[in-house]
């Protein structure tokens, strides 16, 4: 949209130099609007990349050892959401490896949070998917214990939200998960459904539309890669934008 306006209003002002500056110009702007800033720069779409995996498995590590211990269903977690994205040998031992070392008791995880902030603090997709992956993890135990909660917050104030966005965002995935593979408790799938959209009964048909379609916005996955998410990380992001399509077509239906 923006490379047909460029090109026009280059033309009007400059003449046929004009619209191709012009064009250029729009093109770039759609692409930020599509795949984040990151598509712009594929050099710095790679640091990204690297510095997100790096991130994601540190301060997977260090959740997992919040309270004290790792669980056998923390490790098992770690281990399916391996599989799960079915990573590179190459990602797959450095995922290891970094879980080891956000693990470590004296580990500061404040230089990784810097230095993701650094490189991805501008695309507030890659923040919210980098929660999304740390609050399922939390909760792959079946519980959110205060020190995993703590350092959640702590890690979240550093990504830039506040309190009460915080609290939303672990509302909604948590609800979100009751909704994998398609099934929901039957006595609340509906208050589920609209904690997972983090709307309410009373809101319209039409800002619950919104809501969900900004929701599957930030989990697409061309967008996800052009702002620096690893390909073999989708699958995760996927599936989470999944149960958020079973929550709201359980609303849709209830409305109709």
């Amino acid at each position: 949209m923006y490379k047909i306006i460029g090109l026009f209003l280059g033309y009007y002002l400059l003449g046929f130099f004009g619209a191709f500056l012009g064009y250029l110009f729009g093109s770039s702007i759609d692409r930020a609007r599509e795949y984040g800033i990151g598509g712009i720069n594929p050099l710095g779409n790679e640091q990204r990349k690297a510095v997100f995996l790096e991130t994601a498995f540190v301060l997977m590590g260090k959740l997992a050892k919040a309270d004290g211990h790792i669980s056998k269903d923390e490790i098992a977690h770690v281990e399916q959401f391996i599989q799960k994205m079915g990573m590179t040998p190459e990602h797959r031992s450095l995922a290891i490896k970094q879980f080891k070392l956000g693990s470590a008791t004296d580990f500061d995880i404040d230089t990784t949070l810097n230095e993701f902030m650094e490189s991805c603090g501008h695309t507030s997709n890659l923040k919210q998917v980098l929660l999304m992956y740390l609050i399922v993890m939390a909760l792959a135990d079946g519980s959110l214990d205060n020190a995993e909660r703590s350092l959640l917050e702590r890690i979240a104030s550093r990504l830039g939200y506040s309190q009460s966005q915080f609290s939303q965002l672990l509302e909604m995935i948590l609800n979100q998960s009751h909704f994998a593979h398609g099934q929901a408790n039957s006595a609340t799938a509906l208050d589920d459904a609209y904690k997972a959209l983090g709307v309410t009964k009373e809101q319209s048909d039409q800002e619950i539309k919104r809501a969900y379609r900004k929701l599957i916005s930030q989990y697409h996955p061309d967008k996800l890669i052009g702002q620096g998410l690893p390909e073999d990380m989708i699958a995760v992001a996927t599936e989470q934008a999944k149960e958020i399509q079973v929550a709201y077509d359980l609303i849709k239906k209830h409305r109709s």
